[in-house]
């Protein structure tokens, strides 16, 4: 298991002790490090989804509006 160290505004910290004050806090930045790093990997994820979504759309063919509502009218019974 690896250490870290980090600096944080005291006013952090003494938030962070009380709110969890008689817990295992090494545990709990552990879980909080592991949400952000899996957040971050959401967010990448969505941002990659969307770059090829407008990527992709400069390639598909467009329609008219009248083609759209024949093929709107066509579709119903």
């Amino acid at each position: 298991m690896a250490t870290v160290n980090f600096s944080v505004p005291d006013e952090i910290k003494e938030a962070f002790n009380k709110a969890f004050a008689g817990e295992n806090k090494s545990a709990i930045i552990a879980r909080l490090m592991k949400q952000a790093v899996e957040e971050k990997e959401r967010q990448l994820r969505r941002q990659a989804i969307i770059e090829e979504l407008t990527r992709t759309r400069k390639d598909r063919p467009t329609a008219t509006d009248e083609e759209i509502r024949r093929a709107r009218e066509e579709g119903r019974p």
